[in-house]
């Protein structure tokens, strides 16, 4: 059970981001679906009165890479919403079909037309109030054949101390260049795992 379950004891007081509906309709039959705990669950679903199909809405995966050739690492200035013209590590949502690695790869080539190794997984985040979860792995760029994709403005291999700190995209690739800094320091790689809240406002 989760901790705010066990705080409160009931599921009727999940957090707001758990009680937002993005299904209206049924996939199944086009019925309009409505929003109840279907028995034998424990969250509200969208359940359709007309054929019965219950649909789930459940956290996307993203996955992406922190390519890397000698010391310096490749990043993409992104020319699509949201956070147009920031710069960020190659990545998107996984594809059906796919294994994570694969989907970094694939996100390297369509970003930054990069060929890249993939090592190991290095980063995980999760992203509750946005239902995701952020898969970042270490790789290696095979060559210096790479150009900006259509999703990107611009692509650069740039050293630690060109890194556009305040320019960054998002919280998931901030975090994840910093760890990779620190363990590329220190000669060791620590998988890394955590939570990414929304800002208080």
């Amino acid at each position: 059970m989760l901790p705010w379950a066990i705080r409160c004891g009931t599921f009727a007081h999940a957090p707001t981001y758990l009680r937002q509906h993005v299904i209206e309709f049924c996939n199944s039959c086009g019925a309009r679906v409505a929003h109840r705990i279907p028995e034998g669950d424990m969250l509200t679903r969208a359940v359709c009165d007309a054929c019965g199909t219950i649909q789930y809405e459940n956290p996307k995966v993203v996955v992406g890479c922190i390519p890397v050739r000698g010391d310096r690492i490749l990043i993409c200035r992104r020319a699509i919403e949201p956070r147009y013209g920031l710069w960020t590590l190659p990545a998107g949502f996984m594809e059906n079909g796919e294994t994570a690695a694969e989907g970094a790869m694939r996100e390297a080539m369509e970003e930054a037309h990069a060929m890249v190794e993939i090592e190991d997984l290095y980063t995980v985040f999760s992203v509750p109030h946005i239902s995701q979860v952020h898969m970042m792995f270490r790789s290696r760029l095979v060559n210096d054949d790479f150009r900006a994709g259509t999703e990107s403005l611009d692509v650069r291999l740039v050293t630690a101390a060109e890194i556009p700190w305040n320019e960054l995209a998002f919280t998931v690739v901030r975090r994840t260049l910093e760890h990779f800094l620190a363990d590329r320091e220190s000669g060791i790689f620590v998988p890394r795992f955590g939570d990414i809240r929304a800002p208080v406002r």
